[in-house]
């Protein structure tokens, strides 16, 4: 499972969306310039990074239960 380069995409494009989630959430905690000037920029990129990260996993399932 873990030489599968698709499973690790996987799991990389997941860390992808826990860092850019994490950034997120501390800047909004922060408040101010940051916050004001980022917060729809990095949501855009989250949501992104999940659908890219949605996609690899699906494609992983199906060509998994292919054999």
């Amino acid at each position: 499972m873990f030489s599968d380069p698709i499973f690790l995409f996987g799991i990389l494009a997941c860390f992808v969306v826990l860092i850019i989630l994490m950034i997120g959430i501390g800047g909004f905690a922060k408040g101010g310039e940051f916050n004001r000037k980022h917060s729809n920029r990095l949501m855009r990129y989250r949501i992104i990074a999940q659908a890219v990260a949605v996609i690899i996993i699906v494609g992983w399932s199906y060509l998994r239960s292919k054999g």
